[in-house]
């Protein structure tokens, strides 16, 4: 992958070394010259008085798809505002501290790729479905949801992944039996390509390609956060859309999922300690995974019109709109799961049925005559 080119527009030599110091082990960036004519990715000032803020406004208004980072030692509340209204990334305090420059790199490398991800037509969208406790149908979701949009239009090419660590449940709902997980994906990383994930994912009659977590205690490898960089990048040149299990998961690959989910699903039921929880990982999510709070989406699954927690208690809960209302019906559910079926063709006309029909009918593009994707067979 091409490197992003940084200019340091700084003078200041000490605050130049300072900076490079701290990115050196970043493969992906390339630090330029300023006077070098190449246009870079990120462009990174110094704000030593607050006549500064119209060079670098004039700057920002003249460049186009380049970022802009300002390091001051003056923290006033109005300068900084002023500099984010003009279109400032980040900001970074003096003294420098290398954490600090890191993290903001790391923010600046993950909004560029999914800015380039963006641009490509080939480029699918990564779903996120995680739970806000355990038990609370997740991986029920997961599972009808990748069906669903698989069934709504022949065109698109869905992919499931499990990232539940160890025995995860996705092959038993669709009564499938996977020869391979991603573990042998992470014991073969240097043979990754299109080919070797062909024979690596199942498919399913609804067309759903299924990529299970380990089914046994077989000392798999846990997928480290570079590689699912690597297999989510290949992915999604391949399908519309990857819908990703996480479970409970929140280490450090499950935080790379979810900066490189275009929608989260956090999943939750009428219940205080559930919808608590909800609220915290929201919070979290923005916090520590820089996901912001317009991709995430709250499934409000099991719901009762008549429970003791209304639906305005539960949004009052998490503090967010609710997406999407899945009314209970556990005779469906269970009988879904235990015969290892989808829903769709367990209870075709049932109301839960008819909830992710509508769902999926509101996040799939109104524009469906895209390209169709080449599909493995």
């Amino acid at each position: 992958m091409k490197p992003f080119l940084i200019k340091l527009a700084l003078n200041n030599v000490i605050l130049e070394d300072e900076f490079k110091l701290a990115v050196q082990e970043f493969k992906t960036i390339e630090i330029i010259p300023e006077l070098d004519q190449q246009k870079a990715d990120l462009t990174v000032f110094e704000l030593e008085s607050e006549s500064d803020l119209d060079r670098i406004q004039s700057y920002i208004a003249n460049t186009e798809n380049t970022e802009v980072f300002l390091l001051s030692g003056n923290s006033d509340p109005q300068i900084l505002i002023k500099a984010i209204r003009m279109g400032v990334n980040e900001f970074l305090p003096l003294p420098l501290k290398p954490d600090m420059i890191k993290d903001a790199i790391l923010r600046f490398v993950e909004r560029q790729k999914k800015k380039k991800r963006r641009a490509f037509k080939t480029s699918g969208q990564v779903i996120s479905v995680v739970g806000s406790k355990g038990g609370v149908g997740t991986t029920t979701i997961a599972v009808n949801l990748a069906v669903t949009i698989a069934q709504a239009e022949e065109e698109l090419s869905v992919a499931l992944l499990d990232m539940n660590t160890l025995f995860g449940e996705i092959p038993m709902l669709l009564n499938i039996s996977p020869k391979y997980h991603w573990g042998d994906i992470m014991k073969n990383m240097d043979r990754l390509d299109d080919f070797f994930l062909s024979n690596i994912l199942s498919e399913h009659s609804s067309g759903v390609h299924v990529l299970p977590s380990p089914r046994y205690l077989n000392n798999s490898p846990v997928p480290a956060s570079s590689a699912m960089d690597v297999l989510l990048d290949l992915m999604a040149v391949r399908y519309d859309y990857i819908i990703v299990d996480l479970g409970q998961s929140l280490n450090e690959t499950a935080l790379k999922i979810l900066q490189r989910s275009e929608l989260v699903q956090i999943v939750t039921i009428q219940s205080l300690p559930c919808l608590s929880n909800t609220n915290r990982l929201i919070k979290s999510f923005m916090d520590f995974s820089s996901v912001p709070k317009e991709t995430i989406d709250i499934v409000l699954n099991r719901y009762l019109k008549k429970g003791m927690v209304t639906l305005g208690n539960a949004q009052e809960g998490v503090g967010k709109k609710i997406s999407w209302i899945i009314p209970n019906d556990y005779g469906t559910t269970m009988s879904a799961i235990n015969s290892g079926q989808p829903l769709s063709q367990v209870a075709p006309r049932s109301k839960i049925v008819e909830s992710f029909n509508d769902y999926v009918e509101k996040l799939l593009p109104r524009d469906k005559k895209e390209k169709k994707k080449w599909k493995w067979f």
